[in-house]
């Protein structure tokens, strides 16, 4: 294994850059870098950097040793444990790290993944902020039941214990969104050691926020990058005591299936949803938000529409005010829309042409918008359905894509089924109460907000202490 200091990345690519930097892993000796590499492109096709790609024995072998003793912050004190997130969000969203600034970051990512730079540097706030309230976050999913922290002591009468059910957390990310690596922090907050295979498309944010993070004196051996392929992604998974998996639903069901014995904690698409009763004029701006906001890649986002009055009218008006986002480049500050390579957002039109068989198109005929340079933005889509239980409410694609359908009081939850959100409209407690009761929807929002609202300290998909810890008995000690 060869090492390399962590400073290099001192010649990050800029326009016109023949020579690419290399990302290197981050593994308990340090960096490693590997003779094996991947290049990463951008949207257009141009290489941004060589991307090193971990051999499976040494992750076998490395995971086999990280599971035998647990990580240095786990008997950390609240308070120190506490500062040194806070040290590491401040960092991430400030410091060089790596030789990468935080604006050559931002651009960097949004060559690569086509996500807009201004949501890319949003989400450096979201994952800084994460970061900050991580402690307090996974202390708000402790069962009030449990003895405090650091106490593990019983009366006669017994106690109960709330303790990891494993060691070490492995992450499978994916590039749809750089704030999907503010979701596993809580872990490190819980004493966990945590290993992240990046996406090919974003190596950039966990690169940066890892550095962060020893940067602010958590251990090397505590918070690993390793990018790998496929193969060596089965290795991550099978080593680790617990997994979360990122991607779409042949990836989740892949490594949900139970074959790698590692339980997995799967995030995959949302299938967002809102739902209008009443009027829906005083609500089109917060579903116009849901549907485009964050760039329309999040699985936050909402991809379907249920509506009790003027369908027609209320999908015409969605579509006029969709129609008005910017097709741009995603380094500049004025895009609004996600890009893609030609090919695969060509593959995309195709995968939304097949999906809306049999459906009315109210906007987007076409929605790969040539930027001449090789990549498209994907313009937003509007299509209309007569069936509030249409299998098209479950289509869920990366841009802004929506389904509208009418609904009925007797159509009840029903149509809302396995949505990670639902966005209500309604003055009906009873309605609400139905959706609560509905095990497959996972939040409830009014529409004062938009369906991708995520402050710290709420659940995403339930906390994810819920996956970490579990609760023990303890008697007679």
């Amino acid at each position: 294994m060869k090492t390399a200091p962590t400073t290099v990345g001192t010649s990050w690519p800029r326009a016109g850059a023949v020579q690419p930097a290399v990302i290197d892993a981050l593994v308990p000796e340090g960096t490693y870098r590997t003779t094996r590499r991947e290049t990463v492109r951008d949207v257009a096709g141009a290489p941004l950097v060589e991307l090193a790609q971990v051999p499976g024995l040494y992750v076998t072998r490395m995971l086999d040793r990280l599971r035998g003793s647990q990580a240095s912050s786990a008997d950390q004190p609240r308070a120190l444990l506490a500062g040194r997130l806070r040290s590491a969000g401040s960092a991430f969203a400030s410091d060089t790290l790596g030789g990468l600034t935080p604006q050559e970051h931002h651009r960097l990512v949004a060559r690569a993944t086509g996500v807009p730079v201004s949501v890319v540097r949003t989400a450096t706030t979201t994952i800084a902020e994460a970061l900050t309230h991580a402690v307090d976050t996974a202390e708000r999913a402790r069962p009030r039941a449990v003895l405090p922290r650091g106490r593990q002591h019983a009366s006669n009468s017994g106690a109960v214990v709330w303790r990891r059910r494993g060691r070490l957390l492995g992450v499978n990310a994916s590039g749809n969104h750089p704030a999907v690596h503010s979701l596993w922090l809580e872990a490190l907050a819980l004493g966990y050691r945590v290993a992240v295979r990046p996406s090919r498309r974003d190596p950039f944010t966990p690169y940066r926020l890892i550095l962060a993070l020893r940067s602010a004196g958590f251990a090397d051996e505590d918070v690993l990058l390793l990018p790998c392929d496929h193969g060596v992604a089965d290795a991550l998974i099978h080593g680790s005591d617990l997994a979360m998996v990122f991607g779409g639903d042949e990836t989740v069901d892949r490594y949900t299936g139970g074959w790698s014995r590692t339980p997995v904690l799967p995030q995959g698409p949302g299938r967002v949803k809102i739902l209008l009763t009443g009027p829906w004029e005083p609500h089109l701006d917060a579903v116009v938000d849901s549907v485009a906001g964050l760039g329309g890649v999040s699985c936050l986002n909402a991809t379907a529409v249920l509506v009790e009055q003027d369908v027609r009218g209320f999908a015409e008006a969605l579509a006029e005010r969709l129609s008005a986002l910017r097709a741009r480049p995603p380094e500049q500050e004025d895009a609004q829309l996600p890009c893609l390579p030609m090919a695969e957002a060509r593959a995309v039109e195709d995968a939304l042409r097949h999906g809306a068989a049999g459906c009315e198109t109210v906007l987007g005929d076409v929605v790969a918008h040539d930027l001449g340079d090789g990549s498209a933005a994907l313009q937003p889509s509007v299509h209309l359905l007569d069936d509030p239980m249409a299998g098209q409410l479950g289509l869920e694609l990366p841009f802004p894509c929506v389904w509208v359908a009418p609904w009925s009081m007797d159509r009840g939850a029903a149509p809302l089924r396995g949505s990670l959100v639902v966005g209500v409209s309604t003055k009906d407690p009873a309605l609400v109460d139905a959706l609560l009761a509905e095990p497959s929807i996972r939040n409830v929002y009014g529409l004062d907000r938009p369906t991708w609202w995520l402050p710290p300290g709420m659940p995403h998909d339930g906390f994810l202490a819920e996956f970490l810890m579990r609760s023990t008995a303890l008697a007679g000690t």
